[in-house]
């Protein structure tokens, strides 16, 4: 089954071909004659949580019309692990990488194991970018020289690099070519922050077969930025991968 990455949050107007893939994986995975579970992880941040689960999981119900376990992430009322027991795939949605990262902590042994176990996973933006082993969390700053703008640190000042969810062996941004989040990407890289990153642009995500598997597939309308180290101090190579 396959893991899920895209640049930007839910749309399935610009993008409907993320919630096809993924809701035909998640179909698989069920089986036949069982209607399929999915947990779908949401933030309000300062928007409505019914809004932004609908945004998640309306798509997904119009095509699986199975059942949407909704898992509210809230500050000081993280992710119950239980709460992902058998589901048949995983969704996290957009906002505040932060707020994610802090609310998924508890459940993140769990959410692991159920990838690994070949649940699909569905990560939008905050939740592309906490799926990694390292995750790039926020920040606009490496060593007190802005990388990105301010705009773009989600409430952080220095890059900051912590321990994700340990499905992606590389890090990743999001938003990159709108955003211009793709210099932040290639600042945590040459920093030392990372040995790799891959930036997504919206419209756009990457697809992995396996939960830790090196490479991908990309899917939507950009592309994806993919930054290593090359072996020298802040030396790093950018190459470009387009859907195909």
């Amino acid at each position: 089954m396959s893991i899920f990455l895209a640049g930007a949050g839910p749309d399935p107007q610009a993008f409907p071909g993320i919630f096809d893939r993924f809701a035909d994986d998640v179909r698989r995975h069920a089986g036949p004659g069982r209607t399929p579970r999915v947990a779908v992880a949401v933030h309000p941040g300062g928007g409505s949580l019914q809004d932004i689960l609908e945004a998640c999981a309306g798509p997904l119900r119009t095509r699986l019309g199975g059942a949407i376990v909704a898992v509210p992430l809230a500050a000081g009322s993280p992710a119950d692990p239980t709460a992902f027991s058998g589901a048949d795939g995983v969704v996290v949605g957009g906002g505040l990488t932060p707020a994610y990262w802090e609310g998924l902590r508890p459940a993140a042994a769990a959410v692991s194991r159920l990838v690994a176990g070949g649940t699909p996973y569905l990560g939008f933006s905050a939740g592309a970018m906490v799926a990694p082993r390292r995750a790039l969390i926020g920040g606009y700053r490496i060593n007190g020289v802005e990388v990105c703008g301010e705009e773009c640190g989600e409430g952080l000042d220095a890059v900051d690099v912590r321990d994700g969810l340990g499905l992606v062996p590389f890090a990743l941004d999001v938003h990159a070519a709108q955003a211009g989040t793709l210099s932040r990407a290639v600042g945590a890289v040459a920093a030392g922050l990372v040995e790799r990153m891959v930036a997504i642009d919206e419209g756009t995500a990457v697809v992995l077969e396996a939960a830790g598997a090196g490479d991908y597939r990309v899917i939507g309308s950009g592309n994806c930025w993919d930054i290593r180290q090359t072996g020298g101090t802040a030396a790093v190579s950018v190459s470009v991968r387009a859907a195909g």
